[in-house]
């Protein structure tokens, strides 16, 4: 079998079983399976593919058919132009949350104390860290999620302080300039919902906050007024309900709150400045 049939075979494969867009993850999971780029795939379509190769493929393939998301068969996501790695311990990092890290380069200076709460993967810690010179600590509950957010800041180079402790209770008063947040927002009554990937395979730590999917932000705030210095900022990311919820929990401690559409129109992220 030649490299191109092997990937027509395979988005055959795919496609039968309702898979998301079947060719372009055959493609990223037999150039996975043959430790190369996709585009080293289309100058090499008529070479013979070697037993090894079609026996990782193989697998690869059958882990996606049973639903296993591509980044974690691969242990790759790419976010705001950087590779991270990725297992089952931590969140797959979305585009959207991109829209976040727009939003503290705008606020954040060099030298800032900031703090990404529930940092799972570490992508946004390290962005923020490598895109604005800030001084960044970043926390999660998950010891494994901190082990893979330790190894992506070391092979990024990036100055991050980790430490496992719930939420900001590890935090000193007045502390912080600003906190980053993608917290948990999914309500547990939406989880038969969820795709599969989702659901099966992520982990629901990072997914779940409660029966409404509020609680992880009411949570935030009440700790942010403890945490951040006189005119720091919080800046989350939103669930697709959460900016008219989360916008009530904002008491007169805060000041120029701000949502910002992601490019559907959607409020994605809020940012809001502490003023006691």
């Amino acid at each position: 079998m030649t490299i191109a049939e092997a990937l027509l075979q395979g988005t055959q494969l795919l496609e039968a079983e309702s898979i998301a867009v079947p060719r372009l993850t055959a493609e990223v999971l037999l150039a996975h399976a043959l430790r190369q780029d996709r585009t080293w795939l289309y100058a090499h379509g008529n070479d013979e593919l070697h037993r090894i190769g079609w026996i990782h493929y193989g697998r690869y393939l059958h882990e996606r058919l049973k639903g296993k998301p591509t980044q974690y068969i691969t242990g790759r996501q790419e976010f705001y132009g950087r590779e991270f790695r990725v297992t089952p311990a931590v969140l797959i990092p979305r585009p959207e949350t991109e829209h976040l890290i727009e939003a503290a380069v705008k606020r954040v200076r060099p030298g800032d104390s900031i703090v990404d709460v529930g940092t799972g993967s570490g992508a946004i810690a390290i962005t923020a860290a490598l895109e604005t010179k800030a001084r960044v600590l970043a926390t999660d509950i998950s010891g494994e999620a901190l082990q893979v957010a330790r190894a992506n800041a070391k092979r990024l180079a990036a100055l991050v302080d980790f430490i496992r402790c719930d939420l900001l209770s590890c935090l000193a008063p007045a502390s912080m300039d600003a906190i980053l947040s993608n917290p948990p927002y999914v309500p547990r009554t939406d989880e038969a919902t969820l795709q599969r990937e989702v659901r099966d395979w992520e982990p629901h730590v990072a997914l779940f906050a409660g029966d409404t999917g509020m609680e992880m932000y009411a949570r935030i705030i009440a700790e942010a007024a403890r945490v951040l210095r006189p005119g720091g900022s919080i800046i989350f990311e939103l669930g697709y309900t959460a900016a008219g919820p989360v916008t009530a929990m904002l008491d007169a401690q805060w000041e120029n709150v701000e949502l910002i559409p992601d490019l559907a129109g959607i409020p994605r992220v809020l940012v809001a400045r502490f003023t006691p």
